[in-house]
């Protein structure tokens, strides 16, 4: 099979099987030299594999009178929980409409990863949180994600 020259450098159409390859060998690369968030490195291993992150989008609204307790657990759980094996992502986002009404956008590497974090001590803060009433109402939506920015 002939190929094109680009200077002396002779041209080989790139498979997916090649990109995958060396996106995978570069970053091993930058997570062994230490360079590379260990969020960014969750991201790549999780879409190089052909396999969707899981997604989850709470909507919530507050009992007022909850608030303070809602906001000390809830930045307790955000926090500990982007420490976890598999968790790319997870934010907290207030309405500016409704002071008592949040978003959690939560993003992990698979659905493993989600029942790995239902079994932490922190997501029971808010599991107890919402049994006990301090919320109003709860929706979550599970999600695949499609496009992702690292």
């Amino acid at each position: 099979q002939q190929h094109k020259k680009l200077s002396s450098i002779p041209y080989r159409p790139i498979t997916m099987k090649l990109l995958l390859k060396s996106t995978l060998f570069v970053a091993s690369l930058r997570s062994a030299s230490g360079f590379v968030n260990p969020r960014v490195a969750s991201f790549h291993r999780a879409m190089s594999l052909n396999a969707k992150p899981f997604g989850v989008v709470v909507n919530a609204e507050i009992q007022p009178d909850r608030m303070d307790e809602f906001i000390k657990l809830i930045e307790e759980n955000a926090i500990n929980t982007r420490k976890e094996p598999g968790c790319m992502r997870f934010d907290v986002l207030r309405s500016q409409d409704n002071p008592n009404q949040f978003f959690f956008y939560e993003l992990y590497e698979n659905a493993a990863a989600v029942d790995h974090h239902k079994e932490q001590p922190h997501y029971n803060l808010w599991a107890d949180f919402k049994a006990s009433g301090g919320v109003v109402t709860s929706t979550s939506y599970k999600t695949d994600g499609e496009f992702l920015t690292e």
